[in-house]
């Protein structure tokens, strides 16, 4: 195979870096040269990302990577949902709009309601299977305000490919998470968006992971300071989808749990499963590398805790963490689905007051906070783990966990109990994995197939083992407690020991967990990479 060397650029909503992978005769490696901070801010009274920062961090980044040597190729991975528009010259119209901004909130609720010139929340799910939720492309658009002043409508991680490149396309990956693409032909589902008023043909051409833009345009070049041209190669751009390509299963039969501000946690299928069923559980289909599919439910991830760090300013992680592992387990629990959490500040007394409700425990501590958070969380990926089984039919025999949540072990060690099932663990960069081994694949220095690529990742990666402890029964009453304030569709089985049975229908109010789909991870690093 060729040596080659290649910058994934991972954006994600928080902070951004850029990792240099290369192949040598000892196989693939990854380095971190650059990070830089991503933050909204409140724009014209829109929450709004600044995209010429995020550009001007990844062009420091090819600086820094250039001092090394030359570069083959770059290729871009993000959160998923938000766009840019631009006008017929290519320029920026707005920055990017931040999912966590509340404009799409009406078009959701009159959708999901009584629906929209005959579009429900089925008939939208049965056109793309995805899960509507207010942060969905769809629902932006339809609140968007600029769409008159615009041309082209460009997801962010499009949006910096074609300023690398100055090529412009919609990458499949993450157009399936727009609600807008019908996942089973990977075309636009047309007749919604008409329905809906979103003018669909403002998105860019179709393209898949893998696919070659051009070389990096020559402003680049001399920015960067770059010794020649990199392909600028287009990867899985829904950083969820870049790292369930770097999940270093060894075969079939396993879930993921992409973690990080979010958490992804499903199974990877041949086809997408879009029934009633599937809708009502909040499952969504969105395409991965190689035609596969990402069946999954956005569960709400380490966003409590960082909000909470955020309030209380600087904290020794690991020595919390240590000491939440002395805290009773599953004694203080809330639902992190709870859309009660979605918004920023505040976090601690939320937490404290949704624990007090649903178990009657009065968290007094800081340790006992990040307990019933990290028990919260397991619950959660429990429960989706095994609504991914049901739903699909397909037996899970492992827990592959990957993203920031790799550097906690309690957090791992929990997921294990949690689903009664082995968890490896690793690696915290699934997603600069991912994008650097589709690169290497289209410049012919790696395996062909998904699964030899992940045996690449595999064969780098020191990975982490986690066996399930403790009886199951614990957990059994951990799920009534989460469930005991949703209303459970009559289809909705509940956990009894291991397997699911019928429920009967809850009292309270059904919460969802908005969540974007992506973010998936860029914590401390836990063990090596190369």
């Amino acid at each position: 195979m060729n040596q080659v060397r290649v910058a994934a650029i991972d954006l994600g909503a928080s902070s951004g870096r850029i990792v240099i992978g290369g192949r040598t005769d000892r196989g693939f490696s990854l380095r971190e040269v650059h990070r830089f901070p991503n933050q909204p801010r409140l724009t014209g009274g829109v929450l709004r990302w600044d995209a010429r920062a995020l550009f001007a961090g990844i062009c420091a980044g090819l600086r820094a990577a250039a001092a090394d040597g030359p570069l083959d190729a770059v290729s871009v991975d993000g959160w998923a949902v938000d766009y840019a528009l631009l006008d017929g010259d290519g320029a920026l119209v707005a920055d990017p709009a931040s999912y966590r901004d509340p404009r799409s909130g009406p078009p959701f609720a009159a959708v999901t309601g009584d629906g929209v010139n005959g579009v429900d929340a089925r008939r939208l799910y049965q056109a793309t299977g995805i899960a509507p939720q207010p942060i969905n492309t769809v629902f932006q658009l339809m609140a968007e305000r600029d769409l008159d002043r615009a041309r082209h409508v460009v997801l962010v991680p499009d949006l910096m490919t074609y300023w690398l490149s100055g090529q412009l396309g919609t990458e499949l990956t993450n157009a399936s998470t727009t609600g807008l693409l019908d996942t089973r032909v990977q075309k636009w589902a047309d007749q919604v968006a008409e329905a809906l008023a979103v003018r669909i043909k403002m998105f860019p051409p179709l393209r898949a992971a893998g696919e070659v833009a051009g070389p990096a345009v020559p402003d680049l070049v001399s920015k960067a300071g770059l010794a020649r041209p990199p392909q600028v190669i287009v990867g899985p751009s829904h950083d969820t989808a870049s790292a369930v390509a770097g999940v270093p299963a060894a075969g079939e039969g396993f879930a993921f749990v992409c973690t990080g501000t979010w958490a992804l946690v499903g199974v990877e299928l041949p086809a997408p499963v879009i029934t009633e069923a599937a809708r009502a559980a909040g499952f969504s289909n969105e395409a991965g590398v190689d035609g596969t599919t990402r069946f999954l439910r956005n569960v709400t991830g380490f966003w409590l805790l960082q909000e909470c760090v955020r309030e209380w300013g600087r904290v020794d992680l690991d020595a919390l963490t240590r000491a939440a592992g002395r805290v009773a387990r599953l004694r203080a629990l809330v639902d992190v689905q709870d859309p009660a959490f979605l918004p920023p500040g505040g976090m601690t007394d939320r937490i404290i007051r949704a624990c007090q409700r649903s178990t009657g425990v009065v968290l007094s501590d800081r340790a006992e906070i990040l307990r019933c958070i990290l028990d919260s969380m397991a619950v959660a990926i429990r429960h989706a783990v095994r609504d991914a089984v049901r739903l699909t039919a397909r037996p899970v025999r492992t827990v592959h966990v990957v993203g920031g949540g790799v550097a906690n072990p309690l957090f791992c060690q929990l997921v294990a109990d949690a689903c009664q099932l082995p968890v490896v663990a690793g690696p915290v960069e699934a997603a600069c994995w991912g994008n650097t081994l589709i690169q290497a694949r289209t410049l012919g220095a790696a395996g062909g197939s998904l699964p030899e690529l992940r045996s690449l990742v595999r064969q780098a990666v020191r990975l982490a083992g986690y066996q399930p402890s403790g009886p199951d029964q614990a957990w059994d009453r951990a799920d009534e407690i989460v469930l005991g304030g949703r209303v459970l569709p009559a289809a909705t089985l509940r956990p009894r020991r291991g397997r699911w049975c019928g429920g009967r229908r809850r009292r309270g109010r059904l919460r969802g967990g908005p969540g974007p789909t992506g973010s998936t991870g860029r914590g401390r690093r836990r063990g090596r990479a190369g």
